[in-house]
């Protein structure tokens, strides 16, 4: 990179357009790791003209991670951006994938502009109908804080090139213990030929589509009271699922809902098929009076759980 880059390039306007960020002089923190979607991300906060700050938050998982760090912070100086490394511990072992990104969103934070892309979005949605989830998992992506989410990986990387911003190519986004990468090198490519058309901007629609489904629903389940075992034995089942999602939410604390057996699990107390039964993470669900509670794990404080 050489000199300033060129925010004033015509790449610049025409892929913000489309994207969605908050008006300028916003304050924004960017998650960037360094590749050319985060980078983007930190390009055009800056040319909306956001008050940016970039996080890049380190692993440690692999060889030369600090490195990208650097390259960020040139990053984050070039563009006359706030900087901040942060660094988690995530140790080797099964979902390591998931269990990284969850370590990443929490250092981040929960008002963090992240830089997803419609290739994204279209990848989760091939992960989500292999998990057999329901419309919110087959919708995807929230769009809540992915101003890039219309945007494809092409554009990312035509933006950095255009604008003279080196990114970081990180080799684990090959390694094929992580399903999505399989599903990014292997299934895209061949779903692409078969329908012989680029099947994103579809699997994207779809994606909309359920998340409409998925709105709706939610707005129906807050007329239920998940804690009554009778009332959710009587609603129909996509609205007792997703009313006990709801539940489990706010119940917790966690932006993750239980999977479709742990929901089972719950519905199961609630049809009096058992008093009790574990849900996930140590929490139980136990039934009492015709009335369903949530039973955090020993030693975890109890102030505000239902």
């Amino acid at each position: 990179m050489s000199g300033r880059p060129q925010l004033d390039h015509p790449l610049v306007h025409r892929l913000l357009a489309r994207t969605r960020f908050p008006p300028a002089g916003t304050a924004v923190r960017c998650g960037v790791s360094g590749g050319a979607d985060s980078t983007a991300l930190a390009v055009l906060a800056v040319a909306a003209g956001c008050d940016a700050e970039l996080v890049h938050v380190d692993h440690g998982l692999r060889p030369g991670s600090a490195a990208e760090a650097e390259v960020v912070a040139s990053t984050a100086a070039a563009l006359g951006a706030r900087f901040t490394s942060v660094t988690v511990v995530v140790g080797d072992g099964p979902d390591l994938e998931a269990r990284a990104r969850e370590a990443r969103h929490e250092a981040l934070g929960p008002e963090a502009l992240l830089g997803h892309t419609a290739d994204d979005q279209a990848e989760t949605v091939l992960l989500a109908l292999l998990r057999g989830a329901g419309p919110t998992g087959l919708a995807g992506i929230p769009p809540a804080r992915r101003p890039l989410l219309d945007l494809r990986r092409a554009d990312t990387e035509a933006l950095c090139r255009a604008v003279g911003l080196r990114w970081v190519d990180d080799e684990s986004n090959r390694d094929p213990r992580f399903r999505r990468n399989r599903i990014r090198h292997e299934v895209l490519p061949l779903l692409c030929d078969v329908a012989g058309r680029d099947v994103v901007p579809l699997l994207v629609r779809s994606a909309g589509h359920e998340r409409d489904a998925a709105d709706a629903l939610d707005l129906l389940a807050c007329e239920l009271d998940p804690t009554d075992a009778a009332v959710l034995r009587a609603a129909p089942r996509a609205l007792a699922t997703t009313a006990v999602r709801r539940w489990w939410r706010e119940a917790t604390g966690s932006a993750y809902a239980p999977d479709t057996a742990a929901v089972d699990r719950i519905l199961a107390v609630a049809a009096s098929e058992a008093e009790a039964a574990d849900v996930v993470g140590g929490w139980r669900v136990a039934r009492t009076g015709g009335r369903l509670r949530l039973v955090p794990p020993a030693g975890l404080a109890t102030e505000g759980h239902k």
